[in-house]
């Protein structure tokens, strides 16, 4: 399968997620299964896209020293209590000094 083949598949799943959920019962979307489930989702998917740009180039494994310390330096941020609008430049800042200083 190529990657537009998955690209189609996870778009029309994401739609049809999206129409049962409009389409459910009350009930069904009050249990606390899927209450949990709703939680659970998005930060997973957010976790797994951030994996995916972090530690991939052009669909190969790879590390890039500059990326990781923008991430440590978010991460950083974020259990500070920083803002997002704080968290995201500090990222940037840290990756640019990283990438001018190791080359």
């Amino acid at each position: 399968m190529t990657l537009w083949w998955a690209i189609v598949a996870v778009c029309l799943g994401c739609y049809a997620l999206k129409l049962a959920g409009l389409a459910a019962p009350r009930r069904v979307l009050d249990h606390p299964a899927m209450r949990r489930f709703a939680e659970l989702v998005p930060v997973a998917l957010l976790a797994a896209l951030i994996a995916v740009q972090m530690f991939t180039e052009q669909g190969r494994p790879a590390f890039d020293p500059a990326r990781t310390a923008g991430l440590a330096a978010a991460v950083v941020a974020l259990l500070l209590r920083a803002p997002f609008l704080v968290s995201l430049p500090a990222a940037a800042v840290v990756t640019a000094l990283a990438r001018m200083f190791l080359g």
